[in-house]
């Protein structure tokens, strides 16, 4: 038996570590947290803990192993999260409470060493801190999503931290729908003397079509003369080190990566010993890595790319760890074992090793032209950090001097739009929540996760619609007018809130000022940060905000069902009202009241494409009525079935035999027969073997066996000829497959069915 015992909470972080720490270490996970809090009292707050049944083999692992080791080192991450799944093990394992704690922000031999040499005891301290953000997330998650279901048409749920990010885009949504679609005419200029160059014009724009093309006549007539030319020279500071905050907006911004996807990427990289632990306010960067960064840049580089910096965090609250984010090993330029982890990993070293760097040296010129004009110009003289993180693009005008005469190639006057503002990426509602203080490193991905799981916000895919703008050319002295098309609205990979998500915001904010309220929310995140540094007591910080909490929480149940509805008009022929809905699929419009109150059933549509319930005009309404009743009978197959368009709560679906087909990118109320064909042939192609409730499907995956129910599935193992298949082997693969569990598995989960009340006096 070795004599002594690491327990991690990964299996690969444990891979990595028992590399380093020899022969004398066995190091096992414990897969997360052991344990979850099922149960809250509302009076003394004392929480209510269940084993995981899932986790019940590695307890019985882990105690058999504790028991034979000589030494018991607990090496979870060094987060509040990380510091509670030690004390949860200590208490299961019923381990001494002077049991080492060893925390580390690499998975280096040095680190660990160093990490073994230096244990503590579990601190308790940051145990109840993070026991009192879990506290408060189940009572505000319990109280306020079963108040929010009652109330709201199609709400899920509602969350402390979720709800006032799901307000920030709401807002937002709204700042765009109130915007004025202003324009101006846009005027430049192509000049030349030798060399052609373009110029701005810098004077104020004209606001119609007039005012341009008497600006235009009068350039017509115009000499163009330098009036004067300046030089200066610049720099452009490089970048700081990544906090996790940073580098899900960079990931976001440079690589397309999703907040989940980068917290994921970067957990495989820092497990795998790569680079330093991934949850971090800091900006701080060790002696021996801004060393090792230095011999790195002036023996690939040149000394004259060097400049050491250290950096100093601003937020005091900055403790989740002690260095910013940065590779292990600076000189290994890629690492990863997939292709996010690479790219990732990439991006950090390349931002990390710019933070050494010199600043880039720019030279840069403006020349200022009779008639207000100006020509901008910029030459990068000298590198610098951009050698590895960013872009050196010149843009080089020609060598003039004060008081030459310049003839004009074309001068063009564009009907240029106001833009409104920017919808948030995920990268940019991160960025805001950081700035407003609301949330942390490690609650972030989960953040932007939660609010798109519930169905309050999506992901835009549209590219963006087309629209004609004048554009105005001097050309030869003539002045030609023409209409061209360009795109606007896109919100492709931005986040659009739905028109449930609307609704809930709107509930919140009606009822539950405090709960969606920026200053109210960041505060309590400043609490959690006193409880974990001993200047609180958790008892107080949980009383402090429940019992004002529940008295909202009495008040809002006498609150009337929340649904926004639009009375839009009344129906030409029939005189029925219709209204502008939100029902538990989203937003619809409604011929007539409802039955109760009338006798007689009304009649749906859907809204139409990008559109909300605030947006819809009664003539676009009437349009949408008129459309065919679903499910709509569009004909038959070559092989006799019969084709039907109908929509259901997965969405549009083409009904074939017994076939139900996703209709992604096709609409029930217009589609054809013709254009519903190959999604059915395609269907019945993909079938390898049909025994009614049991087929073989080749799927996009490859093949696999079927079951009834949802779910219910196998894969077919790839040495399997899916062909030769017998119903009683189909039938045997379903029996024999793996079963999934039947709760959520994540990071901060702790559950099972020994119960132990926990009495936390902090």
């Amino acid at each position: 038996m070795s004599k002594n015992l690491v327990i991690v909470e990964s299996p690969a972080k444990a891979h990595t570590i028992e590399k380093y720490l020899g022969s004398d270490f066995k190091v096992l996970a414990s897969v997360g947290h052991i344990r979850k809090d099922t149960k809250v009292d509302k009076s003394t707050f004392d929480v209510t803990y269940e084993i995981d049944p899932g986790h019940k083999s590695i307890i019985t692992e882990l105690k058999k192993e504790a028991k034979a080791a000589d030494k018991i080192w607990l090496a979870t991450d060094e987060d509040r999260e990380g510091e509670s799944i030690s004390w949860h093990l200590c208490e299961v394992l019923n381990l001494p409470k002077d049991t080492a704690r060893i925390t580390f922000h690499e998975i280096t031999k040095p680190a660990l060493e160093a990490a073994i040499k230096a244990p503590r005891v579990v601190d308790m301290d940051m145990v109840a801190s993070q026991q009192a953000r879990q506290t408060l997330d189940m009572l505000v998650g319990y109280d306020l999503s079963d108040i929010v279901r009652r109330k709201v048409p199609g709400a899920v749920s509602a969350g402390r931290v979720q709800s006032p990010a799901l307000r920030l885009i709401v807002e937002r949504e709204k700042a765009i729908e109130k915007f004025e679609d202003k324009f101006t005419y846009k005027i430049a200029g192509e000049f030349c003397k030798e060399t052609t160059f373009s110029a701005n014009f810098t004077g104020k724009a004209p606001e119609d079509e007039k005012s341009a093309l008497d600006l235009l006549e009068e350039f017509s007539k115009a000499d163009f003369v330098v009036t004067d030319i300046e030089k200066t020279e610049g720099s452009k500071s490089n970048p700081t080190p990544f906090t996790t905050a940073a580098l899900q907006i960079e990931a976001n911004a440079k690589l397309g990566f999703s907040s989940r996807t980068t917290m994921s990427a970067a957990q495989g990289l820092y497990q795998a010993g790569l680079i330093t632990y991934h949850r971090t306010d800091s900006l701080n960067l060790s002696a021996q890595a801004v060393s090792a960064m230095a011999k790195y840049i002036e023996a690939n580089f040149g000394k004259n790319y060097l400049k050491t910096r250290h950096f100093k965090t601003k937020d005091a609250s900055a403790q989740e760890a002690h260095e910013a984010i940065r590779p292990t090993n600076i000189a290994l330029t890629s690492a990863g074992k997939n292709d996010y982890e690479k790219r990732l990993y990439q991006l950090i070293w390349a931002r990390t090793l710019a933070t050494q760097m010199e600043n880039a040296k720019v030279a840069k010129t403006t020349i200022y032209i009779s008639h207000d004009f100006e020509a901008k110009g910029e030459v990068v003289v000298f590198d610098g950090f951009l050698k590895v993180y960013g872009k050196s693009k010149d843009t080089e005008l020609p060598n003039l001097t004060k008081g030459d005469k310049l003839n004009y190639i074309n001068i063009t006057a564009r009907q240029t739009f106001a833009k409104p503002p920017a919808r948030y990426t995920e990268g940019s509602l991160v960025k805001k929540l950081e700035e407003l203080g609301i949330g942390r490193p490690s609650t972030y991905a989960s953040i932007m996760s939660a609010i798109q799981v519930r169905g309050y916000v999506i992901k835009g895919e549209s590219e963006g619609e087309e629209r004609k703008v004048t554009e105005l050319k001097l050309e030869d002295n003539k002045i030609t007018e023409n209409l061209v098309s360009e795109k606007f609205g896109a919100n492709k990979g931005k986040l659009v809130p739905t028109a449930i998500g609307e609704l809930v915001a709107g509930f919140l904010t009606d009822n539950f000022k405090n709960i969606v309220d920026y200053k109210f929310t960041a505060n309590i995140e400043k609490d959690l940060d006193l409880v974990a540094d001993a200047k609180l007591e958790r008892v107080k910080m949980l009383r402090d905000f429940y019992g004002p909490f529940h008295d909202t929480v009495m008040v809002a149940n006498g609150a009337e069902r929340y649904n926004n509805a639009r009375l839009l008009g009344h129906h030409p022929e029939t005189g029925k009202p219709i209204y502008a809905k939100v029902g538990k699929n989203g937003g619809f419009i409604q011929l007539g009241d409802n039955e109760k109150e009338s006798g007689e059933k009304p009649r749906f549509a859907p809204l139409p494409k990008r559109k909300s319930v605030k947006t819809v005009s009664l003539e676009q309404a009437l349009k949408q009525l008129a459309l065919p009743a679903l499910p709509r009978v569009l004909g038959k197959a070559p092989d006799g079935a019969e084709l039907i368009a109908a929509n259901g709560p997965f969405g549009p679906y083409l009904k074939g035999g017994k076939y139900n087909i996703p209709m992604k990118d096709l609409d029930p109320y217009t589609v054809t027969i013709e254009e519903a064909l190959p999604l059915y042939q395609a269907k019945v192609d993909s079938i390898i073997a049909d025994w009614d409730e049991i087929m073989i499907i080749n799927g996009a995956y490859g093949p696999y066996v079927k079951g009834p129910g949802r779910r219910n599935h196998v894969k077919v193992p790839k040495d399997v000829d899916p062909k030769k298949i017998t119903l009683e082997e189909a039938c045997k693969m379903l029996d024999d497959k793996p079963k999934t569990k039947t709760t959520k598995t994540r990071r901060g989960t702790r559950g099972g069915k020994k119960k132990a009340t926990t009495k936390t006096k902090k």
